[in-house]
């Protein structure tokens, strides 16, 4: 074909967007952009700072809200492959009524995510040694596996991130719920529910409040807590640091009072049998409870902000993973030991709501103050999940934004607090929303494998970036060459295959309408389409 011809123009710019979508982004490149002073971040993080940040996130989100379902699954009446997870299908060769519980066993899945964490932990932390600016997963991919899939996961963690905190919103409310009934006032729980519950309402003696399905009401203090928070971050991360730092003390302090006082209460009936629904329970439990781990992107995503980066990050990442799995594997197993794990499914609040239980019986009556610190503790914990969340969430538009993929007002930088303002409202107006009608199960569930799916990908990242700038300065080094990045992506699949097929489905689809925003907008604002059309002209 002669030059100037249709056909040639139209072969011209095929190869160009073939170009552009595999196009990476220099590291160099992308440090000097995010020193500009119009766009620069106050670096004010120390080590303590982003290990209570990666804490704050981990052990508030799961350890007293979705740890009910990751024990009791997702009961179901009738089979249905689109309820079923994967792995089951894979197995079973047919489907299973709901999402099955782990049960005590919750234990070994949770070991199952320490190993799991721990090594993609370690791809993050060298990662972020040699790319400490915002964006976490998103830029890491941006530098090593192109444009496209760096907007891939970009659209992902907005994903993750906006449904990680929903289901933290709804457990603060149900805390909330459980504070006001210590307190002895009775308010509507039409108000301090979701408006969507799969599994119904019940009280304790488990008498109906709500049938399964929707019903008129929406979730106030989960709505509300998280436009309160927004504003705080707004005003500056110095500020949302030192508040997140006392309340991971208080949230530790809760964690602790719970396992020695649970210790005296545990009747060792109800860890028979032990793994109720086998492996399937245990993956399924695993990955349940998965996006909990987050709180190391977190970390990741906070580096930008942070004094010493190359040194720092890792410290946080690590120092997150060992003592949230520590915590995790206590509460587990003294919760498991308490009560029945049935009783747990679809329980906003399953720890403190198992001292409740106790706490009525003959013997228990010790426990009703336990209560209260506890309830206490996780208020506050939740308090600190979500701050660390929302943070995540909007220094991933701003990253986004500041690499033109998005609209330039998500990196806007408030002229005061040095923040990115309009991101976090946004967020935070996204996030609030649906926190006021869907329920903990149904959230965490979309959350967990957007997770799984940025880990996949950061662990890639390593192995790219070792074969094309080996000889590139890295603070942090992942032992043992590229063995354990392909462990870690071998494990995330594994996990991924453990949640609900309907999960994939609705990943898919959001993954289809970020394809068609890039393909439309996102990929005609970026500097690579601007270069390619110079080209072509």
């Amino acid at each position: 074909m002669r030059p100037g011809f249709p056909g040639t123009i139209l072969f011209e710019e095929r190869k160009a967007l073939a170009r552009q979508i595999f196009q990476t982004k220099s590291i160099d490149k992308l440090i000097s952009e995010s020193e500009r002073p119009d766009q620069a971040l106050k670096k004010t993080l120390g080590p303590v700072s982003l290990t209570a940040l990666g804490i704050g996130a981990v052990i508030g989100s799961g350890i007293f809200t979705v740890i009910g379902t990751a024990i009791g699954g997702n009961p179901a009446t009738e089979a249905r492959w689109i309820d079923s997870p994967v792995v089951d299908l894979i197995l079973h060769h047919g489907a299973v009524a709901g999402r099955p519980g782990a049960g005590p066993a919750l234990a070994v899945s949770l070991v199952l995510v320490a190993i799991v964490c721990a090594l993609t932990g370690l791809c993050y932390a060298e990662l972020a040694s040699m790319i400490p600016i915002a964006g976490s997963a998103y830029t890491y991919t941006y530098a090593t596996l192109g444009e496209l899939v760096a907007w891939i996961i970009g659209w992902d963690l907005i994903l993750e991130y906006a449904f990680s905190n929903m289901s933290v919103s709804v457990g603060f409310a149900a805390h909330v719920v459980a504070l006001l009934d210590w307190m002895g006032i009775p308010l509507s729980p039409k108000w301090l529910s979701p408006a969507y519950l799969p599994l119904g309402l019940q009280d304790l003696q488990g008498r109906d409040i709500y049938a399964p399905g929707w019903h008129t009401g929406f979730n106030i203090p989960a709505f509300l807590i998280v436009l309160l928070l927004t504003v705080v971050l707004v005003r500056g991360i110095r500020e949302s640091a030192r508040t997140n730092n006392i309340m991971v003390l208080v949230k530790i302090a809760a964690i602790l009072v719970f396992v020695f006082f649970g210790l005296s209460f545990i009747h060792p009936n109800n860890y028979v049998p032990f793994s109720p629904n086998g492996w399937s329970g245990v993956l399924a439990g695993g990955s349940i409870i998965f996006f909990t781990y987050i709180g190391f992107d977190s970390v990741s995503t906070a580096s930008e902000e942070c004094r010493n980066p190359q040194k720092n990050v890792p410290i946080g990442i690590l120092a997150t993973l060992i003592v949230c799995s520590i915590l995790y594997i206590g509460v587990a197993m003294v919760l498991c030991g308490l009560v029945p794990w049935q009783t747990v499914a679809g329980d906003g609040a399953p720890v403190v709501n198992a001292l409740k239980r106790v706490s009525l019986l003959p013997g228990g009556h010790s426990l009703h103050w336990v209560r209260l610190a506890v309830l206490l503790g996780a208020i506050v914990g939740m308090i600190s999940s979500i701050l660390v969340f929302q943070l995540g969430q909007a220094r991933v538009w701003f990253a986004m934004s500041r690499d033109r993929l998005l609209p330039s007002a998500f990196s806007k930088v408030h002229p005061r607090y040095r923040t990115p303002a309009f991101a976090t409202w946004v967020a935070g107006i996204l996030v609030a929303i649906p926190a006021g009608l869907f329920d903990v199960g149904s959230l965490a569930e979309m959350s967990n494998i957007g997770t799984l799916f940025a880990f996949v990908l950061v662990s890639i990242g390593v192995i790219v970036l070792r074969v094309r700038q080996p000889e590139r300065y890295r603070g942090f080094r992942v032992p043992f060459g590229p063995v354990i990045p392909f462990l870690s992506v071998f494990f995330c699949v594994l996990l991924m295959a453990g949640l609900p097929t309907k999960t994939w489905l609705r990943f898919f689809v959001w993954l289809v309408v970020g394809l068609f925003v890039y393909v439309f907008y996102s990929r005609k604002r970026s500097e690579f389409y601007a270069a390619k059309q110079g080209e072509l002209s």
